[in-house]
């Protein structure tokens, strides 16, 4: 069992900077062969992946996202952290993040989501 838990700010200012943190608890982010990712939702849209870390600390990103999109991580806390520059009221959005099972080929299926948290674009 892996918990994860979404914090951060849930309204950012047009241009400036969405930060959300992931806190996983029950296991470790460097563990093989786990993935570490974000995906969120727009009102009345769907589910839209944002990008990961892998248990190796690589990344990757969403090519509709990936001048905007930073992901990183702090081993000694067990967190890894969103940065989305940038933003305008389109990334209004609940904001997910999960862990993917996979193996050294890359993700391949979810297993574990936080609970999310809104976060609201608007000045």
């Amino acid at each position: 069992q892996v918990p994860l838990q979404e914090s951060g700010p849930g309204l950012v200012k047009p241009s400036q900077t969405l930060s959300l943190t992931c806190t996983v608890s029950g296991g470790s982010i460097t563990t093989n062969y786990y993935y570490w990712s974000w995906i969120r939702q727009p009102p009345g849209k769907g589910l839209e992946w944002i990008g990961y870390i892998a248990y190796s600390g690589s990344t990757y990103y969403s090519p509709s996202l990936k001048s905007r999109t930073s992901i990183s991580r702090d081993t000694s806390k067990n967190q890894f952290t969103l940065q989305l520059s940038s933003v305008t009221p389109e990334d209004t959005a609940v904001y997910y993040c999960d862990r993917v099972q996979g193996g050294l080929s890359g993700p391949q299926e979810y297993d574990y989501w936080g609970q999310g948290t809104q976060v609201t674009v608007s000045s």
